[in-house]
């Protein structure tokens, strides 16, 4: 009995004065997360100043300088995204190392209470064994007899006490283990959003040496290439009117009525500059009259998130074919309630064909910039978000096309475009 106390107490002593070391670990590792904390909010305050300054550039008229202006803006501004995700990637990895820790430490307490248990268990079961007659006989007075018994009593508290313990370190454990998997969740889709980052920087920068090389540098080779892009589309967009008008309908079954919230936003700020149907900017920029789908104005690189839950069903680049004026780099994805949306003019794209999203996931980055690639017929940095009963879209190779013929689009009769607006929260 004597010899559990001890062991007991000489576990107390382990308990007390191992994790010292371990806190100073943890120690070290806080403090370096409060630096990159420090750094990050610097980052932010940068990233705000370098925003103003593109929404006022993208309130200029369209012109070569006003252009060239604006890729330039844009892609200080996307080295400055680039180091915020740095600094994530570094902070979700000192977080990481953190919990390491505490799993570390959590399963080095949990195995001492286990081993301080098992002695006591051992050293209550041999006093167990004995007979009331052999303790008497075994101490030299009385005294001694009480003396044991409060000794075992405390032991056996002590006992419960270290069980109650262990119970509460095996919860922390866990815990810690799921913290644990979560950042290196957040940590790989840090890592896949860097590499998008990177991508949208270096099409910017191509974007510029393009438009420079286009227009050898001049103002007027630049009002007439976007005459051109401008009269190309037109005959696009007439030929695609024809064409879907063609197609066989849906049955209007087949999607939700319209309700608000059904979708979430693409865009963490929401501008809406051109809406779905006939407006009077449609009828200026589109053949047909109509707008098939929603444009929100956002900075080329901006993330673009999915609105729903669902499934990329498949995504193309029309600029791979020059002269092709459309959605050029989109993402088409089929959700779960009969619809299906596209996301059109991206600068880059996260995403594979095939795999599962869920609403606000990260696919791709918000492009538009004319002349640059995967932005398509655009005027200016913006995201296309079209809608479509699911049932009546397909993914075509616009073989009948003239401008288009070796690019892969989705196709849907006219009545099978929804109003994105009436199923987004309300603005």
């Amino acid at each position: 009995m004597k010899q559990a106390l001890a062991v007991l107490i000489a576990f107390c002593i382990v308990t007390t004065t191992l994790p010292l070391v371990v806190g100073a670990q943890a120690t070290d590792v806080q403090s370096q997360i409060d630096t990159i904390q420090k750094q990050r909010d610097q980052l932010l305050a940068e990233q705000k100043t370098l925003q103003s300054q593109l929404d006022a550039l993208g309130q200029q008229s369209s012109t070569l300088t006003g252009n060239i202006k604006t890729l330039d803006a844009t892609r200080t501004k996307l080295l400055n995204d680039l180091k915020i995700t740095q600094n994530g990637i570094a902070a979700t990895g000192l977080q990481i190392d953190k919990l390491t820790q505490n799993i570390s430490q959590n399963q080095s307490e949990i195995q001492r209470h286990e081993d301080a248990i098992t002695s006591a268990l051992k050293e209550l079961s041999a006093y167990d064994n004995h007979t009331v007659v052999y303790d008497l006989l075994t101490y030299s007075n009385i005294s001694d007899v009480w003396t044991d018994t409060a000794n075992l009593s405390s032991i056996q508290d002590k006992l419960q006490g270290e069980i109650a313990s262990l119970k509460n370190t095996t919860d922390a454990l866990a815990k810690n283990k799921a913290s644990a998997e979560a950042q290196k969740q957040s940590l790989a889709s840090l890592q896949t959003q860097l590499s998008g980052q990177k991508k949208v920087v270096e099409n910017t920068q191509s974007a510029k040496q393009k438009l420079l090389t286009d227009t050898k540098n001049q103002e007027a080779a630049y009002q007439k290439l976007l005459a051109q892009n401008i009269a190309q589309e037109k005959a696009f967009e007439a030929q695609l009117f024809l064409y879907e008008s063609q197609l066989k309908a849906a049955s209007p079954t087949s999607a939700p009525s319209a309700e608000h919230s059904i979708l979430s936003w693409p865009l963490k700020k929401i501008t809406v500059t051109q809406q779905f149907g006939k407006t009077s900017s449609s009828g200026r920029l589109y053949a047909s009259g109509t707008h098939n789908g929603v444009d929100f104005g956002t900075p080329v690189g901006t993330p673009v998130m999915a609105v729903r839950s669902g499934v990329i069903k498949a995504q193309g680049n029309t600029d791979l074919q020059p002269g092709c004026y459309s959605y050029g780099r989109w993402i088409l994805v089929e959700h779960d309630n009969g619809l299906s949306t596209i996301y059109g003019h991206l600068s880059a794209t996260l995403v594979s064909t095939g795999q599962a999203v869920t609403t606000g996931e990260v696919i791709g980055y918000s492009g538009g910039q004319p002349g640059a690639d995967g932005a398509g017929y655009s005027t200016g940095p913006h995201l296309h978000l079209g809608l479509y009963v699911t049932a009546g879209v397909t993914v075509q190779r616009y073989s009948t096309s003239i401008g288009c013929k070796n690019v892969s689009i989705p196709i849907a009769n006219p009545t099978d475009y929804l109003d994105p607006l009436a199923y987004l929260p309300r603005l």
